[in-house]
């Protein structure tokens, strides 16, 4: 099990090459994610958030309880900014309606479920991290919802109640299932075991989904692929500087500011890939753009994360 545990810290280091290789692949043979679809994809993303509920113990809830404010201003910072900024960068590049609707839902998802690595990449404030991506995937059937229903719900047919339900089943619900695991059962060897080997489940589960979109729409890609990629970019981008300046201006720390940078910037894109297959299913534009935010915010995370600590390695 020591070799698996080593495997699978292996394969959350590298995350977002995976996902790079499982979408060039998709692309260039179909079939090996076409199967990655429906009813399948559903499970997959449940499995995701299941793993992300099993990092969860008493200790991360206990944060919540002592750190108030500075988890209050993550989530006001989460889930204003994103959304926000998605529609106005949506209006700034004059993006069709099916790219506006992928940038929007990836900018009303959660933080991104790697946020954590990325975070401890960077040197930045980890419990704060942990707890922040808590409180915005507890919110998230919520604020998901109502963010789409407002920003796009004039312009394409918005199921607000269903989307709710659905994302309590498939988003909190596995996290509570894995939560409330780890806190019955966290001293049984067995599920140390379990539980070590989940980042690695969760990471082929998170590049089978994008995969998935890959080998069903990858054709698509080419058709608005410049736009696209500018208008992530600019997204994620965006919000890393203004989650930065968001703690400057409320006098957090270096490690804390880091850390709100990468929790508002990255976005748990593979829940909103799984959104739009759901619940706009004939809207290919919208499921590769999600697609495409998902190796973006996977890749720019990373490289955000070590540029904080070789950045820091040059001032000492």
């Amino acid at each position: 099990m020591n070799f698996l545990t080593a495997v699978s810290r292996q394969m959350t280091r590298f995350t977002a090459l995976i996902i790079v290789l499982a979408s060039i692949v998709a692309f260039i043979e179909p079939a090996t994610f076409s199967w990655v679809k429906g009813d399948t994809q559903v499970v997959v993303l449940g499995i995701i958030m299941l793993g992300m509920g099993m990092t969860l113990g008493k200790e991360d809830y206990q944060i919540l309880a002592k750190r108030p404010l500075d988890i209050f201003i993550g989530a006001v910072a989460q889930y204003t900014i994103m959304p926000l900024l998605a529609i106005g960068i949506a209006k700034a590049f004059n993006l069709s309606p099916g790219l506006t609707l992928g940038l929007v839902l990836v900018g009303t998802c959660p933080g991104g479920v790697s946020s954590n690595i990325m975070s401890f990449l960077a040197k930045g404030d980890v419990a704060f991290s942990v707890g922040m991506t808590t409180v915005s995937t507890v919110l998230a059937p919520v604020m998901t919802p109502l963010w789409m229903t407002y920003l796009v719900g004039q312009t394409v047919e918005m199921d607000g109640w269903g989307m709710f339900k659905f994302m309590l089943l498939v988003t909190l619900l596995p996290v509570v299932i894995g939560s409330a695991a780890n806190i019955l059962l966290h001293k049984k060897h067995w599920f140390e075991d379990v539980r070590a080997i989940m980042p690695a489940v969760a990471v082929v589960a998170f590049a089978c989904i994008v995969g998935g979109v890959a080998a069903v729409h990858g054709h698509r890609f080419a058709e608005s692929a410049l736009v696209m990629v500018l208008a992530i970019a600019a997204h994620n981008i965006g919000g890393y500087i203004l989650g930065y300046y968001s703690g400057a201006l409320v006098g957090m720390n270096t490690a804390k500011k880091r850390t709100l940078a990468i929790e508002v910037g990255v976005q748990n894109a593979g829940l909103a890939t799984g959104l739009s297959a759901k619940f706009f299913p004939g809207n290919a534009e919208s499921a590769v753009a999600t697609a495409v935010a998902c190796v973006w915010h996977s890749v720019s995370g990373t490289v955000l994360g070590n540029l904080f600590a070789w950045w820091d390695k040059r001032e000492q």
